[in-house]
C-alpha cells in the first residue's frame, strides 16, 4: 500500500515556506497530496480555482505531489483518499498550540490518522500568507516569498 501524505491549507497565496515543506514531504514520502482549502470565511485574496492552479504550477517539478481544492471537512478528505497521514508545517510555539489541537480532534475524525509536524526552515520561518498578502496590499516587493507564479499572479491583481 502506498503511503499517501496530505498537507492541508488555504495556501492564499503559497508561499516559499509552504512549498519547501511540500519539497521536503516530497522526499519522505512516495505520495503527497496538498489539498488547497476553500476557506470562504477567510474571505481569499484568490478564489479555490486560483489557489489550486497556483499551487499545481509551484509543485509541476515535483513529480510524487498531486493538488486538489476542497470544500469538505478535511476528515472526510482523508478518509476518501486514504490518507496515511496528515503533514502540517510550524514555525513557532504559536502554531505548535494551535496544531496539537487540530492534530487531535482529526485523529478523532479519522479513526486515528496522524499529523506529522515538520518545523519551517529557518529561512521561512518568519513568512506567511497573511504577511505576504499585507506585504502586497501595501505595494510592496513579495518576490522573495513567493513561487515566480505566485509573483505574476499578484502583478496581474495590481
Amino acid at each position: 500500500m502506498t503511503k499517501t501524505v496530505i498537507y492541508p491549507g488555504t495556501f492564499d497565496p503559497i508561499t516559499n515556506g509552504h512549498l519547501d515543506i511540500i519539497e521536503r514531504s516530497a522526499v519522505l514520502f512516495p505520495k503527497v497530496i496538498v489539498a488547497v482549502a476553500e476557506s470562504p470565511t477567510k474571505k481569499p485574496l484568490f478564489n479555490l480555482q486560483e489557489r489550486v492552479r497556483l499551487v499545481e504550477e509551484s509543485v509541476s517539478h515535483l513529480a510524487n505531489v498531486e493538488v486538489i481544492g476542497f470544500s469538505d471537512l478535511l476528515a472526510n478528505v482523508v478518509k476518501q483518499h486514504h490518507i496515511t497521514a496528515i503533514i502540517r508545517g510550524m514555525r513557532t510555539t504559536m502554531d505548535f498550540e494551535y496544531e496539537l489541537q487540530l492534530a487531535h480532534l482529526n485523529r478523532a475524525l479519522t479513526d486515528g490518522v496522524e499529523s506529522l509536524f515538520l518545523p519551517s526552515t529557518e529561512k521561512w520561518s518568519y513568512v506567511s500568507s497573511t504577511i505576504v498578502r499585507e506585504i502586497y496590499l501595501h505595494k510592496g516587493d513579495v518576490s522573495q516569498f513567493v513561487p515566480t507564479p505566485v509573483l505574476k499572479a499578484l502583478s496581474d491583481k495590481a
